[in-house]
């Protein structure tokens, strides 16, 4: 299951998540994260079985928990098919068909965002 750990300005300097995981045993495997001095964002993979756990104590702790569930979609009538999501992808969610046609696989997203930055025209959503 993918989590998004999002940590607020008051407490992104505390260890919360290195207590979590040592307080839980709780295994993460972290696939994004960006922390600077107004707040952190990780997201990571963790067992279903030791979702609540991890969960609790980093809610306890000052933390907000979402569960990432819905992975990238598309507005088919705003996207102009440029292909700009294909080459930052970093797991080839998307590519082009022979006919220069954009194909999307979402089984392969792991929800980084890269592709919705990259969207000229806003085409692209995750958890919608």
């Amino acid at each position: 299951m993918k989590i998004k750990i999002s940590i607020e300005s008051s407490i992104v300097t505390k260890p919360i998540l290195a207590e979590a995981i040592v307080e839980t045993g709780a295994l993460l495997n972290i696939s994004q994260a960006h922390f600077d001095n107004t707040h952190g964002e990780v997201v990571a993979d963790i067992p279903s079985e030791q979702f609540g756990k991890i969960r609790d104590s980093l809610v306890k702790k000052g933390a907000e928990v979402v569960v990432l569930d819905t992975p990238i979609s598309r507005d088919e009538e705003e996207c102009v098919e440029c292909g700009a999501c294909v080459s930052v992808c970093p797991v080839g969610v998307f590519s082009l068909a022979d006919d220069w046609s954009l194909e999307v696989d979402p089984d392969k997203c792991i929800q980084c965002g890269a592709c919705l930055t990259m969207c000229p025209h806003n085409a692209l959503f995750l958890g919608q």
